[in-house]
């Protein structure tokens, strides 16, 4: 039936630095071959050399070598670069931000850049739903691949299931905004999210904390470091966070929404005397338990409600959404995962091999319907094994010109069973039971790709940037439905040549203009909820967007102020969606399909800092995003026939018009120590979840047969109210010789808003959601040496 679609920086000081080889500047520009080797350096600091603790490197000329504290480097396009050189719209995130509001995941940057939307999918573990200038995908299956790549110490994850990545041990963020194909892969049409965890310092060294704070929520962390300061280090983490949740469930008297997560794991780097090789390998796992809940959102015009206690339809999408009804459920998560990145530095070109693999089991129950009579009950289990490899050289090949280029190879694998208790009015029967047609998917991806990224500065003061990538992907699927057997199977190639151009003017070193275009790609696939022979083996196809933009990032007041604007227009051409048509062995099946119309969104955005004195900065951000879409007609159901769907008046899912963030940090020394007070405010305007109908207009002939039906725009259910985010903490850091402790209050939504994260309605069945944190406040005590 149409249900089955459900399925923390480390402060180590300026002698980071002291490794770092000089860049050379020359009209404005980095010298090609400095840089790179510059930038292999750089992949080996410790922690927020890139842009965020500590200061950053600067050069002023080839002769000198000055440490210039306003500057961040990034390394958003593979080569060290400052945020201010680089001819993109990236923000490079605090990320003392996440550790001062004691965030357990990466999920409180939303609205911290421009445009960039993070909530959690709780019908699967570690899942994000993440949009970037409104580019999502809201679906947990792992056949299907997310529109945002999320890239940790190089390596991408390959589905949503694991992008929530934790706060914690991070070295920098990175948001890059837009298609970032040429550099990151095929699925990264929206944009990128770029982790880079803390490497070993090679010295002895120790960072412990405990916090505690509302809903009995605690978590307690470790960081180890050791090595012989010069040829090699080795690093472990133990990180643990649980909490009884902010639900109630009024059926069972209970608080509910708890979870139990522990990350734990070590990294040893080794970098002999006197060569110019150096080795990393990371190796961790990740275990969660935790309660999936969901609050119910059925009203009167659904059928699930006809079966469920009046107090639990027709409830609302804020204050109602803490009180849950829904019958125990528990999700079992455990991933382990392994990174090995390997440099050789041959002078003028640096070879770079980064391999990575991810594994993932899960086992989770959840009650659906958030109602307390049993009408749709799952229990999923599946397995995901993806392996990664990608080979890069960089250099330069004159003064002025410089590369990157590699080729990249994934394959990953995943298998799913579901067991359903639909209707079953049978709460003490496992689903395992009840349900001899469980579905099956087993599925495959195969990519490989070609890439080069280029700079060439040819003129005094101008410089071209232009690039490609050439990827090739198999897919394949197959469904099935226990006793019932092969349903279908699918097998399709897709390939694509994705390039970009762009070009900037530096008429001073404080002011960069820049245009570009480039062209994003997402692959197609097999829809894993297809339930007839023909809809399993037809092959959705590829999507894509051509992004044009123009911006400026400037520096001002003598480089107290940095500011970057942006404007952008995204076309967003064959847009896959999901549609819910007749057929299979429970009467419906979801698919995916191509809308050919796609949509058009367009936006401007900045993002700055100030540095009002020595101790106090301000930063800000903004965006103003419009988007329709643009002649949206699938087919759907009505009555008992299928007829194109005109959705063009809908709104498209997780793209508000307005999102704005204001933040500051303050830091005044004391006889102990010092005391650091963030406070900050993010705003984001209302957005749709899903595309839903809010009411259908059908249209008819002369003979009165409904020839087209027109979506009245989507259910406001799935709508969110405005948000008012508001966070701060205040920080007592204490002095002990070569030690130091501190003591941080914080508080995260003082304003207590409360709306949803994720809503959606089902085919006229029943709808669910999962709701906003609400005010919550705590204390972090901790020390490092």
């Amino acid at each position: 039936m149409a249900g089955l679609f459900l399925d923390e920086a480390l402060h180590n000081g300026d002698a980071i630095y002291s490794g770092l080889e000089k860049s050379s500047r020359k009209g404005g520009y980095l010298m090609a071959s400095a840089r790179f080797r510059g930038a292999w350096v750089l992949a080996l600091c410790t922690t927020a050399f890139c842009g965020f603790s500590v200061p950053a490197m600067a050069q002023d000329s080839a002769e000198t070598a000055a440490v210039d504290p306003n500057e961040i480097i990034v390394s958003a396009r593979r080569r060290d670069e400052t945020l201010q050189d680089t001819p993109i719209a990236i923000t490079a995130v605090d990320a003392s931000m996440l550790e001062n509001k004691a965030a357990v995941n990466i999920g409180d940057l939303q609205g911290a850049a421009p445009g960039l939307l993070i909530t959690q999918q709780n019908s699967g573990a570690q899942a994000a739903n993440i949009s970037i200038r409104g580019l999502t995908y809201a679906d947990v299956e792992k056949s299907q691949t997310p529109t945002v790549g999320v890239v940790v110490d190089g390596v991408t994850i390959g589905t949503n299931t694991g992008q929530l990545q934790d706060a914690f041990d991070i070295a920098q963020i990175e948001v890059l905004r837009g298609p970032q194909g040429t550099l990151f892969g095929a699925n990264t049409i929206g944009g990128v999210i770029s982790i880079t965890r803390t490497k070993p310092t090679m010295e002895p060294g120790v960072k412990a904390e405990l916090t505690y704070g509302r809903w009995n929520t605690w978590s307690a962390k470790a960081i180890l470091n050791y090595g012989d300061g010069e040829n090699w280090g080795i690093k472990a983490w133990y990180f643990h966070n649980e909490t009884d949740g902010f639900y109630y469930n009024k059926t069972r008297d209970t608080s509910a929404g708890w979870s139990k997560g522990d990350s734990y794991g070590a990294s040893l780097i080794y970098k002999p005397i006197g060569s110019a090789f150096d080795a990393q390998i990371t190796v961790e796992n990740v275990e969660q338990t935790f309660d999936p809940v969901v609050s119910n959102l059925a009203n009167s015009s659904e059928v699930f409600c006809a079966f469920e206690p009046a107090e639990e339809c027709n409830r609302n999408t804020t204050t109602d959404l803490y009180t849950t009804f829904g019958a125990a459920a528990t999700s079992d998560y455990n991933a382990p995962n392994a990174t090995l990145q390997m440099n050789f530095d041959l002078g003028d070109v640096t070879l770079t091999s980064i391999t990575g693999w991810r594994h993932s089991r899960e086992k989770q129950t959840q009650d659906f319907d958030g109602s307390s009579v049993d009408l749709y009950y799952v229990d999923r289990r599946q397995h995901y094994t993806q392996w990664s490899q990608e080979l890069r050289a960089a250099g330069g090949l004159f003064d002025g010109f410089d590369y990157v280029v590699g080729a990249f190879f994934f394959d990953s694998n995943y298998d799913l069973t579901q067991w359903s208790r639909v209707f079953g009015f049978s709460p003490d029967v496992p689903p395992t039971e009840f349900d001899q047609n469980p579905q099956m998917v087993e599925g495959s991806t195969t990519s490989y790709a070609v890439f080069g990224d280029f700079n060439w500065a040819f003129a005094d003061k101008w410089r071209l940037s232009f690039g490609g990538r050439w990827s090739h992907d198999n897919k394949k699927l197959t469904n099935s439905f226990g006793q019932l057997g092969l349903i279908g199977t699918g097998d399709a190639n897709f390939s694509k040549f994705t390039p970009k151009v762009g070009i900037d003017y530096r008429p001073n070193n404080d002011t960069m203009l820049y245009a570009s275009w480039s062209r994003g790609y997402r692959s197609g696939g097999f829809s894993p909820r297809a339930a007839t022979a023909e809809t399993a083996s037809t092959p959705f196809q590829p999507e894509t967007v051509d992004a044009y933009e123009i911006g400026a990032k400037l520096s001002l007041f003598d480089r107290r102020l940095d500011l970057n604007l942006a404007g952008y227009i995204s076309d967003y051409k064959d847009m896959q969606q999901n549609l819910t048509l007749p057929g299979g062995p429970t009467g419906n099946q979801t698919i995916t399909g191509n809308v050919p119309g796609g949509a058009i969104i367009k936006g401007i955005e900045f993002d700055g800092s100030l540095r009002v004195s020595s101790r106090l900065r301000l930063t800000a951000s903004g965006a103003y995003m419009k988007s329709h879409f643009r002649n949206f007609i699938t087919d759907g159901v009505y009555g008992t026939q299928i007829v194109p769907f005109d959705y063009s008046a809908n709104r498209l899912i997780y793209a508000p018009k307005f999102t704005a963030s204001l933040n500051a940090d303050y830091e005044v020394p004391t006889s102990f120590g010092s005391v650091a007070a963030t406070a900050g405010w993010r705003h984001i305007s209302p957005y749709d979840e899903q595309i839903s109908a809010a009411s259908l207009t059908p249209i008819t002939d002369g003979s009165g047969n409904v020839t087209q039906v027109i979506v009245n725009g989507n259910d406001p259910r799935v709508r969110t109210t405005t948000q008012d985010l508001v966070d701060a903490s205040l920080t007592f850091n204490f002095d002990l010789g070569d030690k130091e402790a501190y003591f941080r209050v914080f508080g995260r939504n003082l304003a207590n808003e409360k709306t949803t994260t994720h809503a959606f309605t089902v085919a006229g069945l029943w709808s669910f959601g999962m709701a906003l944190e609400p005010r919550t406040y705590g204390a972090t005590i901790g020390f490092r040496y």
